[in-house]
Order: C-alpha cells, then structure tokens, then sequence
C-alpha cells in the first residue's frame, strides 16, 4: 500500500514537471513570434465651420483635437473641413502629416483630408479624383457640392527596435526588403436628396474601379491592403452598399468587407486585402453631453496577416 501511494506521488510529480515545460515552452515560443503590424483607422466628419451649428467651431475645435489624441488613431479620413479647419488639426496634431485638397481643387470648398502619423508610415504615392463623368477635372460634377476622393499609398516605416540590427546593410545595392505598403481612400458621398442617388451609385462604381485599378500584378508582388473610409450617405444593405461588398453570396475577391459586419450607420470603414478586424468602435466622445460635431467618429483597429 505504502509503495502504491509513492507511486502515485512519483507520478503526479511527473506530471506536474511536464506541465510545467509546456506552459514554458509555448511561452518562449510566443515571446518569439513576431508581433503583427496594428494599424489603427478612424473616418470623421467635422461638420464644417457653420455660423448656425452649436457649437460654434471655436468652441468644438479642441474638443476634436482632445478626442483624436485620446484615440491615437495611425490613419484619419476626415469630411466636410473646410482649410480653416484642416489647418487647426494640422497645428494642433504635430504628430500626423495631412494631405488632400478641396473639392473644387487647392483651398477651396470642402476637404476630404487624410492625416497619417510621420513616425510610422512614409507617404509613396497620393491623387485626386473627381466623383463625375470627368473623374480628373478637379471641381466638374454638380456647380454646388461637387464630390471627391482623396487617396493615398502609405509604407510601413521599417525601424529595427532598440537592441535590435537594421534588415539593411550600410551599403544596400542589391539589397531589397519590400515594406508593407497600403491605400487609403477617403470621401464624402452626394446628400440623400431626391435626384442624387443615381450619382451616388455610379460614385461607388468609380471608386470599385480606381480601387480595383491597383491590385498587384503578380504573385511575386506583395498584396497592399485597401481602406476606404468616408460619410457615404447611404445605409448598409442598399445598392450603393452592395457595389462595394456585395450582397453576400458572391465570391468576388475584388469586392471590399465592412469592418462592421451587417454595417452600421452612413460613417463607413471599408477594406479587403491581408488584414483582419480586431476591434469595433463607435466614438461617443462629448462634452458634458455636448458632442464636437453631428456625427461620431468610427474608429477601428486592424492586424495586418501573414500572408
């Protein structure tokens, strides 16, 4: 009996060891993977600088710049700033390079900006594309509130961590290490007033279009996610939506996903390529009830994936 109980004991001890190696092991095997790349999207209508809005954009202002660096968001596609407005953000968020125009070119009218922040991604290519029948003449379209999109292509700033070696020698001829590289297309669709739906369909046409313009040429290149983000004036589930992710039965690997499933609201982030959704948020950031402008923020956090 004696004996049985030491065994018993013996056993458990082994047990317990192996155990023990396990957890150790599959620790040390996850402090060496390599974290995926996390970039972080928000899509926000300002609501521009109205005399009639309450309240007014010299009260609002920094309430927005307080909500964007609460966030920290890598990527902003901001609707309706007109330059005053964007040259605020520009002032007040060092952090971030802006680009974009207004919407009937240079300083006019409405921009569809895009900030990104200078410290981890360098700007490779931008444009600019009318939403009409003339896509590159700036400000053709309707006379009042023509529509653009503001695009941009954006590389990963490859930095070696502290401690760590460069991928690149000094003397780097013949040396290629392809960065992850992504788009970025931003834009305000036409109202839902009566004569515009039309336009707003053959808008999200053009932009499938352009987007689908730039998948890469072989498998030897490296895929490049897709982000689009704007106020699109439309609810999910309607024929704009579906021109950009589908109806849900079809397999077409050029169309787009919502990073909200089902969709949510006119404020969209839309995307397809090598990157997952891992959080959702709709920003209900206000003031003692009192919110910076008549629309929420969607903020959303990707991980890019192994290919």
């Amino acid at each position: 009996m004696r004996h049985s109980k030491e065994m018993k004991v013996v056993y458990m001890i082994v047990i317990v060891f192996f155990t023990l190696c396990t957890i150790v092991n599959a620790q040390g095997d996850k402090d060496k993977a390599p974290e995926r790349p996390t970039i972080k999207v928000m899509t926000y209508n300002l609501k521009f600088a109205s005399p009639t809005f309450k309240p007014a954009w010299s009260v609002r202002r920094e309430w927005q710049v307080a909500l964007i660096k609460k966030y920290a968001p890598d990527i902003i596609g901001t609707q309706e700033g007109l330059k005053e407005q964007i040259d605020f953000l520009m002032d007040h968020l060092t952090d971030y390079v802006v680009i974009g125009e207004g919407r009937k070119g240079g300083d006019d009218d409405e921009h569809m900006a895009i900030f990104f922040r200078r410290d981890r991604f360098r700007l490779r290519e931008m444009g600019t594309f009318q939403l009409s029948e003339t896509p590159e003449v700036l400000g053709s379209g309707p006379e009042i509130n023509p529509r653009i999109v503001t695009w941009a292509r954006l590389a990963i700033i490859n930095r070696p961590a502290d401690g760590k070696t460069s991928p690149y020698p000094e003397d780097y001829r013949g040396h290629w290490e392809d960065s992850q590289e992504f788009y970025v297309f931003n834009t305000h669709f036409f109202t839902s007033s009566s004569g515009y739906d039309l336009a707003k369909l053959n808008s999200a046409k053009l932009i499938m279009e352009r987007i689908n313009a730039f998948n890469r040429f072989g498998e030897w290149t490296k895929e490049r996610p897709v982000f689009l983000l704007g106020d699109f004036n439309a609810r999910p589930g309607g024929e704009v939506y579906k021109t950009f992710v589908g109806d849900g039965k079809s397999d077409d690997p050029g169309l787009l996903k919502d990073s909200l499933k089902g969709g949510r609201g006119i404020d969209w982030i839309l995307y397809k390529g090598n990157v997952d959704v891992f959080d959702y948020e709709k920003v209900d950031y206000n003031v003692d009830g009192v919110y910076p402008s008549d629309h929420k923020p969607v903020f959303v956090k990707f991980q890019i994936l192994d290919k």
